[in-house]
């Protein structure tokens, strides 16, 4: 039957609990009425699991110049300038923010801010909470949003679609976000969100891959709702895959950090060669593209399932001072890290395009934000650096928040829109048809669109992804929806825009290598992707 529950009206929706919808929430005034949604618990988010820190200019011998170097380095050249340039800038305002919500970072034997480095960085500025700096920041801003009287949580509510003003008037020539429908998956109910302003701080779209550093959540649903609304998407085939995973049987999607790197870990085969040293001369400081590439080639060229990553040389209270966090997981599966090698792999890690925005992470659709890894901001390129893209997400969060301010209207009247209507669908008969379709897709992109790519196995991929794209959407057209049906139309989506992004770029560049295509082209550009229902009279952006 119909859903005919009534809309909730907000000021602000903020879809996401991760650092960028965090630090958006808590940026705007408290006299805003936001609703913050969580597909799952607030802490569920990539924030919660990145072990690293937080890159920022603090230290005297470095110099945001530095920072900006070493950011375009590692992007290839593909960076956007005006993006890096206000992401760096932005980092001691990010750390004052963080430090003001009572994040508690390590500090040096001065009581200082303590200081990493990581792979890219040409100087020590990374600042972390010991080897566990997201769980800090996300339990501390999480902590902060729960304690917000004009905060509304919901959390276990996925969002399904964008709610658009051309949806719900075919006559309207503007185009702009009302809000979203999104599924409570305790009571199996759609509600509907309403608000002036929408962001997607969803996190990135890693599950399409076989093997993953990520958490579930990460299933690409801003970038697909984002895309499905009318706004352009770029740079999607540099999938960032992180060197060292965790290759346990008891273990899954386990991150070893890169500080183990930037604080002395050696890679090494199983005849104890540190082999990282063939490939690059700043060895395993190397941009992780460089580094997750030379792993997967020694696999394959040894025939092998795993390499090591060594830190024993190290003394053992250097170890358990740096990284207790990994250290007690670890001992808990056998592996005593201050006198054993870990075995690690590489796993899909991060997505660094996303949806375009500008400078205030507006997309091309008006009232509608994108932050964190759903965006595309320029920052990263063809290649993220690490600990840049925590940073990221408090620039752009708080950049966002500004500026919502700045076009906030009292007089704003909500529309009225059509209730999720359920009366020409059932329920499904066999969920086992998801199961496959989801199975078959990341296993498609694990073989044909991974770390190494050709245009044969490209070809091949879309070729299959379009045949399950049509499958899932008959599917989805007649059935009630569940989590799991809306994550795998976004992945499928997602996926597609990947696969179509790496067939365009004729160049092996950054995090995108292709046997067909080995060096680099002269020429410098993003590739775009365009929806049928993009408006061409949007403003461009992210154009330069």
């Amino acid at each position: 039957m119909p859903n005919f529950i009534n809309p909730q009206h907000f000021d602000v929706i903020i879809v996401g609990s991760g650092g960028a919808g965090l630090s958006l929430a808590l940026s705007l005034p408290e006299h805003f009425n936001i609703a913050l949604l969580a597909k799952s618990h607030l802490t569920d988010a990539s924030t919660y699991y990145a072990q690293g820190g937080v890159a920022a200019v603090l230290d005297k011998s470095d110099s945001i110049q530095q920072h900006f170097d070493d950011t375009l380095i590692a992007g290839a050249s593909l960076c956007e300038s005006q993006a890096v340039q206000q992401t760096v800038e932005g980092g001691q305002s990010s750390v004052d923010f963080l430090l003001d919500q009572g994040v508690q970072f390590t500090l040096d034997q001065d009581q200082n801010l303590h200081l990493t480095r990581e792979g890219g960085h040409s100087q020590r500025r990374i600042i972390h909470a010991a080897d566990a700096t997201g769980k800090a920041i996300s339990t501390t801003l999480v902590e902060k949003t729960r304690a917000k009287k004009n905060i509304q949580i919901f959390e276990n509510y996925i969002a399904i679609d964008l709610i658009t003003s051309q949806k719900v008037s075919t006559l309207d020539q503007s185009n702009r976000a009302l809000g979203a429908y999104a599924l409570d998956e305790k009571t199996e109910q759609v509600h509907t969100f309403l608000a002036p302003f929408t962001a997607l701080a969803c996190g990135g779209a890693m599950k399409a891959y076989l093997y993953t550093s990520n958490p579930d959540i990460a299933t690409g649903d801003g970038i697909a709702m984002a895309y499905r609304a009318g706004c352009r998407v770029a740079n999607m085939e540099f999938n960032q895959f992180h060197p060292t995973c965790l290759y346990h049987p008891k273990a899954r999607s386990f991150l070893i950090t890169e500080a183990m790197r930037g604080e002395g870990a050696y890679l090494r085969l199983p005849d104890g060669e540190r082999f990282m040293l063939r490939f690059d001369e700043r060895a395993e400081l190397a941009p992780r593209d460089i580094v997750a590439r030379a792993i997967d080639f020694e696999i394959k060229r040894l025939g092998i399932r795993h390499v090591w990553l060594d830190i024993t040389h190290k003394s053992e209270s250097f170890i358990l001072e740096h990284f207790p966090t990994l250290h007690a997981h670890l001992l808990e599966l056998g592996i005593d890290i201050t006198k054993d090698m870990i075995p690690v792999v590489p796993a899909a890690h991060y997505t660094c395009g996303g949806v375009m925005v500008n400078e205030h992470s507006q997309t091309d659709l008006a009232g509608l934000y994108a932050i964190g890894e759903t965006s595309y901001t320029g920052l990263h390129g063809a290649n993220r650096m690490a600990s840049n893209s925590l940073l990221e997400c408090f620039v752009y969060g708080m950049s966002a928040a500004e500026h919502i301010q700045s076009q906030y209207d009292t007089s704003y009247i909500h529309p009225e829109v059509p209730a999720w209507d359920t009366s020409q669908v059932t329920n499904a008969d066999e969920d086992v048809v998801i199961l496959q379709n989801w199975d078959e897709l990341r296993q498609t992109m694990w073989n044909y669109v991974g770390i190494v790519r050709t245009t044969k196995r490209l070809e091949r991929a879309l070729h299959r992804i379009e045949m399950l794209k049509n499958e899932i959407a008959e599917y989805y057209n007649d059935y009630h929806v569940s989590k799991n049906l809306i994550e795998l139309r976004n992945l499928v989506l997602v996926s597609e825009m990947i696969v179509r992004c790496a067939m365009e770029r004729k160049e092996s560049r950054g995090l995108h290598y292709t046997l067909d295509y080995p060096e680099q082209s002269n020429e410098l550009r993003k590739t775009i992707l365009i929806p049928r229902n993009f408006r061409v009279e949007t403003p461009l952006i992210n154009d330069e």
